[in-house]
């Protein structure tokens, strides 16, 4: 990182961030960070005994296991998956199957077979070669696997609770409290606690649940929320993202819901004040969220439906704003979202997070979750299913949304059509927060359920340097390049310097068409001022869309105009492109890639157009 970086990200990220950072390197450094949080402590005092927790139980979604009476469905794929589970093979980031066999341990890398060390998280790296994505060792350990377990012993009436509590027996042998990678991130600390917590309650009464193995989940579950309250200002000042969102949730949670712990009344307290101020900084306005991610906001959106339904339960309900916001949330998001297919646009880093599965559906299916933040908001949803039963919401109407066929988002800058199931969807905004991904002025376009021209998602967070720099930059998009470059300049990783700060867009109704005309300022590395002016005419009643890329300031440099299609409905898709001389210009055609899930690539087929000044592109879809 060379000065002037060193100086814009100080100007990005300001005087807290900056500061921070560093005093985390001095604490790390110094071995502060590792006296804070004690290695594999003895003897932690649990004031409650199995029975006593039995008898007066906090309240929760529901009581236990006998007391949930809806409709059952023997699954064969919820069969199939707990028969995997059984025998030691699981879906990472719901796609990918590893086999771990029955005697895991826990800190191995399954993609690369690195074994992290049993040492203090805080001397443990988060980002290396030789070890992999450490996201592959997180992702069992986050136990979101129990859904499976737990929704099949309810369907199938066949009691699963030996395997659920050995499981988190094998967890606390093999993880001693604060050592080894599964305590570097108190994010999947928080989700193992909320995780745990709902196998609790729905095996409260098992005779599997002994009094041994009640004190020491209590043990464990007082220790991890002990370093998430400890380390809790890394998220809300260093990451400020849902890992913020996820540990000041916990921290509320875990006074209302383990009370009897030592310190949890006041981490709740604490933990509820940071909850609705991440709410009301992270979701805009508008609804849209500073992470700039259709799964992110989704993670956000799972979590306000903990938070809201479980404050009700408890009648300890957040400031207006939080319901507000997650309203806004869950319109913005709809507006975005395929009615036909129930996905989203891949758009945004994608790190497969799905963190409670309470239905069948594929993850790219956002229908369960956001009738579910519906039904804890107004009652209603779009369509009933079972994740609602799970959170004990059964009194609910359905109602069809209304969704605008103009849908303008300007504090996040998304900008959406949507007519009789034709959805154009770009992206053009302007940054005060980190952006994700170099991606503005973004095209996507659905038909009938089918996404033609798409995202290709973010892959992998530590890979090689081809897939980052493709799947996080223009060339994964879209959009356009500049002489090869980026519209920011690519740092180290999660970072971009010189943001995006000047960018405008409007969506209009003539009597033909829908009209969006939008415009940044960027690409840095290729010369100063460049501004890249888009306009998308899409004919009403009709596939067909007109788009106009124009480039100022970049005289004398090459201009890429990249095309992403779905390699299923080639044939359905015609394009012509035209430089301003009104030339047709001859595409580069090539196999590239997309990733519709974490740590999986497909393939996608990528035209290439190169011009001087500008772009004329007609996109015809025939899908009949």
């Amino acid at each position: 990182m060379n000065l002037a970086q060193k100086v814009n990200l100080f100007q990005n990220m300001g005087l807290r961030y900056v500061a921070f950072r560093v005093w985390h390197i001095v604490k790390t450094k110094t071995g502060i960070l590792r006296a804070t949080f004690p290695e594999n402590p003895k003897n932690t005092p649990i004031s409650i005994g199995l029975e006593e927790w039995r008898q007066n139980t906090p309240k929760f979604f529901f009581e236990s296991k006998e007391h949930l009476s809806f409709e059952k469905d023997k699954s064969d794929a919820l069969k199939t998956t707990y028969e995997k589970i059984k025998q030691g093979e699981y879906t990472f980031f719901s796609k990918r199957s590893f086999a771990l066999g029955k005697s895991y341990d826990w800190i191995t890398n399954p993609e690369t077979q690195h074994k992290y060390n049993l040492e203090h998280w805080s001397q443990i790296q988060d980002l290396s070669k030789e070890a992999g994505d450490i996201k592959f060792v997180w992702e069992k350990a986050r136990f979101s696997f129990l859904y499976d377990i737990i929704r099949y012993d309810y369907h199938f009436e066949e009691d699963c609770a030996a395997l659920v509590f050995d499981e988190i027996d094998s967890f606390i042998q093999k993880n001693p409290i604060n050592l080894g990678p599964n305590y570097k991130c108190s994010q999947e600390i928080s989700l193992r606690v909320l995780n745990w917590t709902f196998a609790l309650y729905y095996y409260k009464n098992s005779d599997a649940l002994t009094e041994e193995r009640f004190s020491r989940i209590m043990e464990f579950i007082y220790w991890q929320l002990h370093h998430v309250y400890h380390n809790i200002h890394f998220s809300r000042i260093a990451v400020r993202n849902n890992h913020a969102i996820t540990e000041t949730l916990m921290l509320f949670l875990g006074g209302l819901l383990f009370p009897f712990l030592p310190n949890t009344k006041k981490w709740s307290a604490k933990g509820k004040k940071w909850f609705e101020e991440e709410i009301a900084y992270q979701i805009y306005k508008d609804g849209t969220f500073l992470q700039f991610s259709m799964n992110y906001h989704r993670v956000a959106v799972q979590l306000l439906t903990w938070g809201i339904r479980l404050s009700e339960i408890h009648s300890t309900p957040f400031k207006q704003i939080v319901s507000e916001r997650a309203q806004k949330s869950l319109e913005y998001l709809r507006s975005c979202q395929d009615t036909i297919s129930g996905k989203l646009p891949n758009y945004g880093a994608n790190d497969g997070a799905l963190f409670f599965k309470l239905t069948n559906d594929d993850y790219r299916v956002y229908t369960s979750q956001l009738n579910d933040l519906s039904a804890v908001l107004n009652k209603t949803v779009s369509v009933k299913s079972e994740s609602q039963n799970w959170y004990g919401l059964t009194d609910l109407s359905v109602q069809t949304p209304t969704i605008d066929t103009l849908n303008s988002f300007e504090d996040g800058g998304y900008y959406v059509i949507n007519e009789e199931g034709v959805k154009t969807f770009i992206k053009c905004g302007k940054y005060k927060d980190r952006p994700s991904q170099s991606d503005n002025l973004h095209l996507d376009i659905w038909v009938d359920g089918i996404n033609y021209l798409w995202d290709t998602g973010s892959y992998k967070y530590n890979t090689e340097k081809k897939y980052s720099e493709f799947f996080g930059g223009v060339e994964g998009h879209n959009t356009l390049s500049v002489d090869g470059k980026n519209q920011m300049q690519n740092g180290m990783r999660f970072i971009w310097y010189y943001w995006v700060k000047k960018a405008t867009g409007l969506l209009k109704s003539s009597e033909n068409d829908f009209n969006f005309e939008g415009a940044i300022i960027g690409f840095p590395e290729a010369g100063k001022n460049i501004e890249h002016k888009r306009v998308v005419a899409k004919k009403k009643n009709q596939n067909f869309w007109h788009v106009q890329d124009t480039v100022h300031g970049a005289d004398h440099k090459d201009l890429s105009l990249y095309w992403h299609l779905n390699p299923e409905i080639l044939d359905k898709v015609e394009i012509t492109v035209k430089d301003t001389d009104g030339d047709v210009i001859t595409p580069e055609i090539e196999e590239k890639w997309c990733s519709n899930y974490y740590g999986e690539i497909e393939k996608s087929i990528r035209y290439t157009f190169t011009a001087r000044k500008g772009f004329y592109t007609d996109l015809k879809i025939n899908n009949q």
